[in-house]
C-alpha cells in the first residue's frame, strides 16, 4: 500500500486549507497524490514541498495560475546529478520488474513511491515505465511471463497513473479530447500523453480504451477541442474505422498515435502523425 499524508495532515503541515488544496490539485495539478487501499488520497514529501514553493510565489505577486507553472516548472528541471538520476531509473526497472512478477502489490507501489519522489512524473514515464512495458510484452511474446502476470502489472501501472490525474478536465487551457478506437484496449500511452497535457496546462477530456466513434465525434462536435488524438497498438484498429476518421479530420485537428498508426495512414485521412514516446510527443506538441 503506498504510504503518505492525508488531505488533512497535508493542510497542516503546508499551512493551507483543504478547500485550496483541492482546488490547486484540480485545477492546476500542482499535487501527485497516490490511493491507499480504502481509496483516499495520500500525500508526498514532494507535494508539501510543491504547496510551500506555491505559497513562496504567491507572496511575490505572482497568479495562482502563473505559481503553479512556475512550481512544475522548477520540478521538471531540477538540477539533479546525472549519474544519481540514471541509477535511480535503471534501478527503478530492475525492482518494478521484480516486484510485479511476483505479484506484489505492496512492494510495486513502494517502488513507484521512491521514484515519483526523486524524479519527475515525465521522466519515470519515459524512462521507467515505457521501457519496462516493452520489456514485458517482449518477455510475454517469448512465453517468459503469463497473462496473468502482464494483467496484473498493466492494471496497477494504469491504476497509479490515473490516480494522478483528477480534475484534468478542469481550468482555462487548449482542450484536448483523448481516445482509443473501437476494439482497443491498450490505453496507458494514451494516458501518459494526456498527464503531460495537463502538467502544461491543458485540459483533458478522456474517453480512454475501446471508445465508440460515434461518441469520439459527438465530444468532439460538443466541446470543440483544440486536439484530438486516437492511439491503437493495432492498424487494423484504425483501418476498421477509416471513413469516421476522414470525416473526423474534415472538422478537427485529429492526430494518429501508437504502433498502429503511420504517416501513411495519417496523410491518407487528413490527420496529423504522431511518433514517439508519449512524454517526448506530448513535450512537443505543447512546445508548437
Amino acid at each position: 500500500m503506498p504510504g503518505g499524508l492525508r488531505i488533512g495532515a497535508l493542510s497542516k503541515r503546508a499551512g493551507v486549507s483543504e478547500h485550496v488544496l483541492r482546488a490547486w490539485e484540480t485545477r492546476y495539478g500542482l499535487l501527485s497524490p497516490t490511493r491507499s487501499a480504502g481509496g483516499y488520497r495520500l500525500y508526498s514529501e514532494s507535494d508539501v514541498r510543491r504547496v510551500q514553493r506555491m505559497r513562496a510565489f504567491l507572496a511575490q505577486g505572482l497568479s495562482a495560475a502563473e505559481a503553479a507553472r512556475a512550481v512544475l516548472a522548477e520540478r521538471s528541471t531540477l538540477a539533479a546529478d546525472p549519474v544519481s538520476v540514471r541509477k535511480a531509473e535503471a534501478g527503478g526497472v530492475a525492482n518494478l520488474r521484480a516486484a510485479l512478477d511476483e505479484l506484489d502489490e505492496r512492494a510495486a507501489h513502494h517502488v513507484l513511491d521512491e521514484l515519483f519522489g526523486a524524479l519527475t512524473i515525465e521522466a519515470v514515464i519515459r524512462d521507467v515505465l515505457i521501457p519496462y512495458l516493452h520489456d514485458l510484452g517482449d518477455r510475454w511474446g517469448r512465453g517468459e511471463v503469463s497473462v496473468g502476470q502482464e494483467h496484473f502489472a498493466s492494471n496497477l501501472i494504469r491504476s497509479r497513473l490515473a490516480g494522478l490525474a483528477p480534475g484534468w478536465g478542469g481550468g482555462q487551457g487548449p482542450r484536448a479530447l483523448l481516445a482509443c478506437p473501437p476494439g482497443e484496449l491498450h490505453d496507458i500511452a494514451l494516458l501518459s500523453f494526456g498527464l503531460v497535457l495537463r502538467r502544461s496546462g491543458w485540459r483533458v477530456i478522456y474517453l480512454g480504451a475501446d471508445s465508440p466513434m460515434a461518441d469520439v465525434e459527438h465530444a468532439a462536435t460538443v466541446l470543440g477541442p483544440e486536439l484530438v488524438m486516437l492511439s491503437a497498438s493495432d492498424s487494423a484498429r484504425f483501418d476498421s474505422v477509416h471513413p469516421q476518421l476522414v470525416r473526423l479530420a474534415q472538422t478537427t485537428s485529429l492526430a494518429l498515435a501508437g504502433p498502429g498508426a503511420s504517416s501513411e495512414l495519417a496523410a491518407a485521412v487528413g490527420a496529423q502523425y504522431v511518433d514517439g514516446d508519449p512524454v517526448t510527443a506530448a513535450e512537443q506538441w505543447t512546445n508548437r
